[in-house]
């Protein structure tokens, strides 16, 4: 597809943007959950589906909006969702727990439009450019997520949690904007358009399998340890004499978030070079078995802890990004991208949402933090396996005969 230098400019603006909403308005909401119980009587057995309610609504939503893109176009589906997801977010504003559920339902909806659309958008639109536009969006999303976690329990102390909830919502108005006039500078052909292969059955294929139980792993990890990470690092006589405090626990899972960023940076480029997909598969491995093994060394000091928090959340950034990189990769056209997309992301996010869930079952059944860091490694593993069968085939689709 041909661009002007005006049409690539929005693209890449808009590109951007969207990227800021794919975990702003769920990151934002842990340090609110306090106030939100408080405001609105949220019962504490209900908080932690603010937080779920949005990874099924990706399980669900993902292979409905990798549909819409293949028939109505992938760009002009990303602008419904985006429309969607500023809905939800205004809708959250109301001091309602109705308004609050029903926005959290329309965001979740919202975002997956971004998690399933962008890397097929990118792949189309920017076929020699895929490694720096898919870098920018990931790692514009880890950092206002990141920011977001900071800034909400601030703006909420210094105002309210209405004006909180509005001010974070501005996001989504400046995603929409942008993305509208990149929509509007596209042939209008080629912006609302799809192909008219309108159905793309990637669950034929098992190199998409493969791909959707990497993706599934990485996000049961990461949305475990992120959930459980804290916890273990306070708990008395877990590898430490005594447990770390409330503080620097924070500190540990905070360096676990961010040191991905990185990752997520580099990975798209590193996928570029010659064995670079396998040497990533490796070092994603490395990542996590080291930092989960190092973490029940005995004795350990809060020094060396933050190493094996590096060490992981490296890791699981760089398993992220190379999930994106497959979506493109091993796919022919935008059209597969999408599909392959939300078919991983469907399965994927089902992983996620189960995650927190069983690894506070099983700490709490067995009263043992050592088994859910020797489960993270057991899963580690699997994972690794997948990653070496998806780096060691080409495409989803090999021949035109298999579709």
């Amino acid at each position: 597809m041909k661009k002007n230098h005006t049409s690539t400019a929005w693209l890449t603006w808009g590109i951007m943007l969207v990227g800021a909403n794919l975990r702003l308005p769920i990151t934002m909401i842990p340090p609110l959950l306090p106030t939100i119980k408080q405001t609105l009587g949220l019962p504490a057995s209900m908080a932690g589906m603010l937080t779920t309610i949005p990874l099924l609504m990706f399980a669900l939503a993902s292979p409905l909006i990798a549909k819409m893109g293949n028939r109505r176009g992938n760009e002009w589906s990303l602008l419904i969702a985006l429309v969607i997801l500023l809905a939800g977010s205004l809708l959250r504003i109301i001091p309602s727990l109705t308004a609050l559920i029903a926005g959290t339902l329309l965001i979740g909806f919202g975002i997956s439009g971004g998690n399933v659309l962008l890397p097929a958008i990118i792949k189309d639109q920017f076929p020699h450019a895929i490694g720096a536009k898919t870098s920018l969006y990931t790692v514009t999303m880890g950092l206002i997520a990141s920011l977001g976690t900071g800034l909400a329990g601030l703006l909420n102390q210094q105002f309210n949690m209405q004006i909180t909830l509005a001010a974070f919502s501005l996001v989504g108005v400046f995603g929409l904007l942008v993305w509208a006039l990149a929509f509007r500078t596209l042939p209008k052909k080629a912006a609302r358009q799809g192909v008219q292969r309108k159905n793309i059955a990637v669950s034929r294929s098992m190199l998409a399998w493969w791909i959707a139980l990497f993706f599934g792993l990485q996000s049961f990890l990461y949305y475990s340890l992120l959930t459980w990470l804290p916890s273990l690092w306070q708990a008395t006589g877990f590898s430490q004499i005594a447990g770390f405090s409330q503080i620097a626990a924070g500190n540990l899972a905070t360096i676990f978030q961010l040191s991905g960023m990185p990752a997520t940076l580099s990975i798209p480029f590193i996928a570029e070079k010659r064995h670079g997909l396998l040497y990533s598969v490796w070092g994603i491995m490395l990542g996590f078995v080291l930092g989960a093994l190092g973490i029940l060394i005995p004795g350990a000091n809060f020094g060396l802890n933050v190493v094996y928090a590096l060490l992981m959340g490296v890791a699981s950034g760089a398993a992220f990004a190379i999930c994106i990189v497959f979506f493109q990769k091993k796919t022919a056209d935008a059209y597969e991208t999408a599909s392959l997309s939300g078919f991983a992301q469907s399965v994927g996010y089902l992983f996620a949402a189960v995650g927190p869930v069983l690894y506070g079952f099983i700490q709490t059944a067995t009263g043992s933090w050592d088994l859910l860091l020797w489960l993270t490694v057991g899963l580690t593993l699997l994972m690794f396996v997948a990653g070496l069968i998806i780096n060691a085939n080409h495409r989803i689709f090999p021949s035109k005969a298999n579709r």
